[in-house]
C-alpha cells in the first residue's frame, strides 16, 4: 500500500486515507447583524443597533481579527457570537448554530470578548461611582430617608460545574458549586464594585474583609456608609439591621434600611436576567469570574445607555 501523504497516491485504500485527512473547508455564510430590527437583536444580544455600534467601536482594539483571509470573523461577528453566549444559556454548540460558526470558534469569541471586557473593568466599575459623593448619597437619601450612604452590598452565587481541583470549597450552604459574587451598587442600579473570585462556600463577610474595599475604608478615605444584611459585622463603615429591634426608632430604623438596601438586590436581578448564562456556567472556575466581570461590564454599558432588560430574577 502507497503512503497516503504521498503527493500522487496510487492505491484506492490511500486516496480514501487521504480523503479522510483532508476534508473539504466549508464556511457557512457570515450574518449581517445590523439588518435585524433592534427587537430581534435586544432579545438575542439584549443590546439595540446603537449600543452595539457603540461595543463594537470601543472593543474593536482588543478583539479585532489580525487576518488578511475573507472569511475571518469581523469586530461585529466575535462580539455578537459572545453576547448572544452570555444572553443566554445555552451550550456552545447551540450559540455556534445560531451565528453559522462552530463550537471552537464560540469558545474563542468568548475568551476573546471576556478579556477585552476585563481590561474596561476600571473604567465602567468605579466605587463609590462616576458621580459626585453628595450625588450618590442623595440619591440613596430620596429611597427611605437613610443619610449618608454611599453604597449597598450584597453576595449572590453563581452555579458552576463540579471544579476538579478543591472541589469541596465551591459547595455552597444549598450543596451547589459556585462563586460567591460580591456587588456594591448606587441607587441607580449601577454597579461601583465586583469581587468574583470566592468559591461558594466562603462567607460574605470575609469576602468583604479580605477585599481591598475594606481596606480603603477602614483608612478612612469615604466619608459614608455602607448597608450590608445582617451576614456582615457592623462596623463603623457598615450598617446593618438590628437583629431583634424594638418598637420605636429601633423598627424605624431597620424598616428604612431594609427599603435603602433593596436597591442592591435589584442591580444582581437585572443582571441574571439579562445575562441567561450566569444561571450556571459550565466552565472551569476562573473562566466563571472572567464571564462573571465580564456580564458586569456590559450590565453598567446597557445600563449607562438605558437598554431595557427582561423580567428580574428573584434572589432567594
Amino acid at each position: 500500500m502507497a503512503c497516503p501523504f504521498d503527493e500522487d497516491p496510487v492505491d484506492v485504500e490511500a486516496q480514501i486515507i487521504r480523503g479522510f485527512f483532508r476534508r473539504e473547508r466549508v464556511i457557512r455564510p457570515r450574518i449581517d447583524v445590523f439588518a435585524y430590527p433592534n427587537e430581534y437583536l435586544k432579545e438575542c444580544y439584549r443590546f439595540s443597533k446603537d449600543s452595539l455600534v457603540y461595543l463594537t467601536r470601543l472593543l474593536k482594539p482588543h478583539i479585532a481579527n489580525v487576518t488578511n483571509r475573507g472569511s475571518g470573523l469581523s469586530t461585529e461577528n466575535i462580539l455578537c457570537i459572545a453576547l448572544r453566549f452570555f444572553a443566554s444559556a445555552h451550550f456552545l454548540y447551540s450559540v455556534g448554530d445560531s451565528e453559522h460558526v462552530g463550537k471552537a470558534t464560540v469558545c474563542r469569541a468568548v475568551r476573546t470578548v471576556c478579556l477585552a471586557l476585563k481590561q474596561l473593568l476600571p473604567t465602567f466599575v468605579q466605587f463609590p461611582g462616576h458621580k459626585p459623593l453628595l450625588v450618590i448619597k442623595d440619591e440613596f437619601h430620596r429611597v427611605a430617608g437613610f443619610p449618608n450612604v454611599i453604597g449597598c452590598i450584597d453576595g449572590t452565587h453563581i452555579p458552576i460545574k463540579a471544579p476538579s481541583i478543591n472541589e469541596g470549597d465551591y459547595v455552597n450552604r444549598k450543596s451547589i458549586h459556585s462563586i460567591n459574587v460580591q456587588v456594591i451598587c448606587e441607587a441607580t442600579q449601577i454597579i461601583t464594585n465586583v469581587e468574583a473570585k470566592w468559591p461558594g462556600s466562603v462567607h460574605d463577610a470575609r469576602i468583604f474583609r479580605e477585599s481591598s474595599l475594606c481596606q480603603t475604608f477602614q483608612q478612612g478615605q469615604y466619608n459614608g456608609y455602607l448597608l450590608g444584611d445582617r451576614g456582615y459585622p457592623c462596623l463603623p463603615y457598615l450598617m446593618t439591621p438590628f437583629p431583634e429591634p424594638e418598637p420605636g426608632p429601633q423598627t424605624r430604623f431597620n424598616l428604612a434600611h431594609s427599603r435603602t438596601r433593596a436597591k442592591v438586590e435589584m442591580p444582581i436581578g437585572i443582571l441574571k436576567s439579562r445575562f441567561q448564562c450566569l444561571r450556571g456556567l459550565r466552565v472551569s472556575s476562573e473562566r466563571a469570574c472572567d464571564i462573571i466581570v465580564a456580564c458586569v461590564v456590559l450590565h453598567n454599558i446597557a445600563t449607562i445607555r438605558g437598554e431595557s432588560h427582561p423580567p428580574c430574577i428573584e434572589e432567594d
